[in-house]
This record gives structure tokens, sequence and C-alpha cells, in this order.
């Protein structure tokens, strides 16, 4: 048996306890209306994989019932199951700690239906905050509906805050321009959503870009003039400008009014009494129109003085502020002059992510959450093992150093390309390590999940995707600056990895027998993704052998452009099925302008020439 994140203490007994039609679940009447929606999960645990209905009561607990108590423990969030022939005791710290006990008593129903082993866990987490982050930007907007089974999800492991990136896809007063092409998230999703998270005892953190990463709101008309490069209004739109180019003029009063409408009209719609102001990668900073200023003061000074500017109106308002630390890791002493309650969010990415960034912002006294990814930007499927990697080897640097929460990202540069459900073993593993700092061995840690989330009996599923990635010869991200710009780069071996790609096909479905029936509907995601990894494939080893002069032959190019635009109407039926609109339009050009190139029909040369006549 499994279980995620796995348990300090636990030790199993001889026999088993069988549940019945008679069981009941139980409820302590001490304990207020929330726990009947831990008695609801079980419920549903129960039917679904022990086949049995059981009666949702508030009293005493009889012999064979499932009792769940609110009782005093030595830790926060602490819980302990005990599972004999008496029957199931779910006790915990408050709330959460009985949630996380009858989350854990889910997971073992899961695997052992009715009949369920004996015995008795004690539990706590090493890190109590335990957050995700999630871009509901930069590609996709997800959906409310898939928006609630992410909080499920980080519920049934153990973590309990949620951010979502947010440019511009709120849908603003005032600012219809900035948001009208982005099919943004209405302030009752937000409220629901909300509303969902506190019920699960998930806190939803507001994050909004207020610095750097403006690139729509400062490049329309409306409000261009406030960013800190001229002309930004007409910036045709490309996937690397929108990362770099667009911080806020901080020398301009008028971009301090902007904002904290922005922050006040956004902060007022969660609970959450924390605001993430992000104010990450600030590139142009001091280059444009505040170059004077900085000249003067100094780029990090005129950083940490507008940083100070926004934390002062937080605390006015009650909040709690964080924001990310790759700027003021350049003058980390610079930290001291914001407030005390602060929360840095240290963020690197890398499998080998060095520990000199967490040992200096420690080295500060500032509270710091450590944030590692999940590996699936500019990806077709997210690099596995590298989020594996990056994400033990962070939460072993928060245990190190005192850091007090893990908030474990998910970006979407470049579009968003992956599907979502792509990322959920990174966001396991933020749950697993981020609560128990024990190290599982990455193909164990994946045969766990497998079982565990996709009920996958075989215990193949995870491994196999980690293999996916390795067969890329034509990168998104090579794909999209191809397109803007850049030299044509296409790794070789086309041959031997679409060999791989067709042999974890034949795997993936061969093994999708072994699977949850619900979990199945993941097969579809697979069949596209790797059909689209070999047409991409195929592409840009088409075009590199057409630039070298070595095709004679056109007709392969009008079958490959056709290949492309079939497989792409597949792939917006799946995005369509979890995700608004949002960047797709964007993928559509790139995609069909590269169907027009294999015809020989280059569309942005044809517009060039024009302007040039």
């Amino acid at each position: 048996m499994y279980l995620i994140p796995e348990p300090k203490e636990m030790e199993q007994k001889q026999g088993s306890l069988c549940l019945n039609y008679q069981t009941r679940i139980v409820l302590d009447p001490a304990m207020g209306t929330a726990v009947i929606i831990y008695g609801r999960m079980l419920q549903n645990a129960i039917e679904t994989w022990a086949g049995l209905k059981t009666a949702i009561v508030r009293g005493t607990a009889d012999k064979g019932d499932i009792y769940l108590t609110a009782v005093s423990t030595e830790r926060p969030q602490e819980y302990h199951i005990q599972i004999d022939e008496e029957g199931i005791l779910v006790e915990g710290d408050g709330g959460p700690g009985v949630l996380y006990g009858a989350q854990t008593l889910c997971q073992i129903i899961r695997q052992e239906g009715a009949c369920l082993s004996q015995v008795a866990i004690k539990d706590w987490p090493d890190i109590l905050h335990r957050g995700y982050y999630l871009d509901e930007t930069r590609g996709r907007v997800l959906t409310l509906e898939y928006l609630k089974e992410t909080v499920d999800r980080l519920c049934r492991y153990k973590m309990n805050e949620f951010q979502l990136y947010i440019e511009h896809t709120y849908m603003f007063r005032g600012l219809s321009e900035v948001w009208r092409d982005e099919t943004p998230l209405t302030a009752e999703e937000i409220m629901e959503l909300d509303s969902y998270c506190k019920e699960r005892h998930v806190e939803l953190i507001p994050s909004l870009s207020s610095f750097g990463h403006l690139y729509t709101l400062l490049s329309s008309k409306s409000f261009a003039d406030l960013c800190e490069m001229q002309e930004a209004e007409q910036h045709v739109f490309s996937f690397r400008d929108r990362m770099q180019h667009h911080t806020i003029n901080v020398a301009d009063d008028r971009s301090l009014v902007l904002i904290k409408g922005m922050i006040e009209e956004y902060m007022a719609l969660f609970t959450s009494d924390k605001f993430n102001i992000c104010a990450d990668e600030t590139f142009d900073l001091g280059k444009g129109k505040a170059k004077d200023l900085a000249e003067e003061k100094g780029v990090h000074r005129i950083y940490i003085d507008y940083v100070k500017e926004l934390c002062a109106f937080l605390k006015e308002n009650g909040k709690q502020p964080m924001f990310w630390g790759d700027v003021i890791c350049g003058e980390p002493f610079l930290v001291k002059e914001l407030p005390e309650d602060i929360i840095c969010l240290n963020w690197g990415y890398a499998p080998d992510q060095a520990e000199e960034p967490t040992k200096k912002m420690a080295e500060t006294g500032v509270k710091q959450y450590l944030c590692p990814g999940v590996a699936g930007w500019n990806q077709w499927m997210n690099l596995i093992e590298n989020s594996y990697e990056n994400i033990v080897r962070m939460c072993s640097y928060a245990k190190k150093y005192g850091a007090i929460g893990i908030l474990n990202t998910d970006w979407g540069d470049f579009g968003h390309i992956n599907q979502p459900q792509y990322s959920i073993p990174g966001m396991i593993y933020g749950g697993a390590f981020s609560w128990n700092r024990q190290v599982i061995p990455f193909e164990e840690m994946n045969r766990r999940i497998a079982k565990v989330e996709f009920g996958d009996v075989s215990e193949s599923i995870v491994n196999l995707m980690a293999k996916i990635p390795q067969n890329i010869c034509f990168l998104w991200e090579d794909v999209v600056v191809y397109y803007e710009g850049d030299p044509l780069k296409v790794s070789g071996g086309r041959k031997e990895a679409d060999a791989a790609l067709e042999d974890i096909d034949r795997q993936l479905k061969e093994g999708s027998r072994h699977w949850g029936t619900r979990e199945r509907g993941m097969l579809r995601l697979f069949d596209i993704t790797i059909d689209g990894i070999k047409i991409w494939n195929a592409v840009g080893e088409f075009l590199e052998k057409r630039e070298a002069g070595q095709i004679t032959e056109e007709k392969e190019a009008f079958l490959l452009a056709e290949r492309l635009e079939i497989w792409f109407m597949s792939y917006k039926e799946i995005w369509r099925a979890d995700s608004k609109e949002g960047d797709l339009g964007h993928i559509a050009d790139i995609v069909f302008w590269y169907a027009d190139l294999l015809r020989g029909r280059d569309r942005k040369k044809r517009i060039r020439e024009a302007y040039v006549c």
C-alpha cells in the first residue's frame, strides 16, 4: 500500500476490518459544520472504491463505524488514524488535521476497497505552508471547473495554499482594452473558487504582476505611456517580447495610482490575508524613461522604493506582502527596509539548483518560501525528471535553512502548450516532499503516483510520461523563435526519436487497461501529444533539409502541412476541454504559418515586402 505523502509513523498490524452496508461515518458533534465535507469525501471514496453506500451522522460511533474528531496534538496539522476490529478513528488538529486524516483514509480505501488492513498512523508536516502556483495568464486561462479539480488534488496531497498568476486575465473595471482578447476570469469565478478552497483548507492567495511582466497593460494605447520603454503600443505580439520588455515606469507618479487601484479591486475578492505583488524580472528598469532617476539613486534603490510603496499600501489594507526574490537577491541587505512580515519567494528551477541563493536570503533573516517548478513551460510534455530533481533539492534547502514554505510553480511561457494534466506528477512531488522530507527515488515515486493518482495497477504510467520529452527533435521554443526571426535549430535523430515515441505510445495503450476508469481519458491526451511531437519532428527535419538544398520533391511538404492542420484540430479540442481560449489564437498563428511555409508561402515575408513597397 502506498500513501502520498508518506506518513512519518505507520505501524501495520495483523488482521483487517471489512466495511459493510451498516458502516456509518460519524462526525463528532463538537466539530463545526465544515467537517461534513470531509465526511462526504470519505462517503464518495467508499462508494467509488468499495462499492458500498454509507450514511453520515453526528453522535457516538458504534463498532465498525468511522469516527472523525478534533483533538489537541503535539504539532500543527497533525493527524492520527487507527484501523482495528472496533472500527476506524480519524482524529487531528482541528479542521486541517482531520481533513488530512480523511484524505489518507481515502487513499487506503482506493487501494484496498472494502477490507482495510489494520494500521496505526501518526503524521504531521515538515513545512507548514505548502503551495502551488499556476500561470493563469500566459497561454491557458483554465476553466473554473478545472481549477476546482486542481484544488481537490491539492487537498488530496495535503497542500494548503494556491495562487493564480495574473497579469491582465481578470476582468478589471475600466481596463477592457487590456483583457478584451483574453477570456478573463470574472469576480464571481474568483469568489466561488475562494470559497471552494476555504472549505478544503486551501488558502487562495491573490497574485498580481505589479512591476515587470505587464506586457498587455503597457502595450495598450491607454497605458503605453506608463511603460519604461518608448512606443510600447507599437510592438507586434511575440512570445519573447511578452516576457522581456514591459516594466512600469516608476518615475511617473501615475504608475502607483494605477497599480494600487488594480490591487485594491483584486484583493477584495479574496479572504486571504496575504497578497503577492510579484515584482520580478524588471528587465528594463532604469533603462528608459526612469534612466535619470536610476542614475541619481541606483537601480536597486528605485526598485526597493517602489516595492516599499506597494507593501505599505498592502499593510494599510491588512495584507501580508509576498514578492519574488530574484531582483532583491542582487542586494539582499535591502530586504531589511521592507516590512518584517514580508515573504520572499525565492525561486530556482534547475535540476541541480544551487544552494547559495537560499543561504544568502536566510542570512538576512527574511521569511522565505522556496519555489521549485514542475518544468512544463515550453514543453509538449513536462520534463518530469527535471522537476523531480529540482523539487527534491529545493525542499531539502527549505528544511536546512528554515524556509517557512514551499510554493511549487507551473508557468506558461510561450503559450502553456502542455496539457495541464501533465503537471500532476510535479504537483504531487511538491506536496509529498514538502510534507515529508524523506527522499523516495525517482522511479519508485513515479510508481507510487501511478497507483495512487491514476489507479494504474501496473505502476508504469508516470515513468512512461517521463520518457516522452527525451524524443523531441524540434522543441516548441525553437519552433516559436524561428517563427519570430531566429535561425532554424533542429536536433538530429528523428528516426530513432519517432521509433521511441511509437514504443511509448504502444506501452501506454497496452497499459491503459490497468488504469482507473476515469483516468483512461488521459489516453486521448497522450495520443494527440505524441503524434504532435512526431509531426513537429518531421517539420523541423524537412525545413532543415530544404534550407540545405536537399529537397527536390515538394509533395511531401503538402502532405506534412495537412498532417499538421488535422492534428491541430484535435489539439484545439483537448485545449478547450479544460481551458478558455487564452493564447490559442497566437498558437494557431504559428501552426498555420508553418503549414503555409511548408507549401512555399511565407505570409510574414509577404507582409514585410508589402510595407517596403
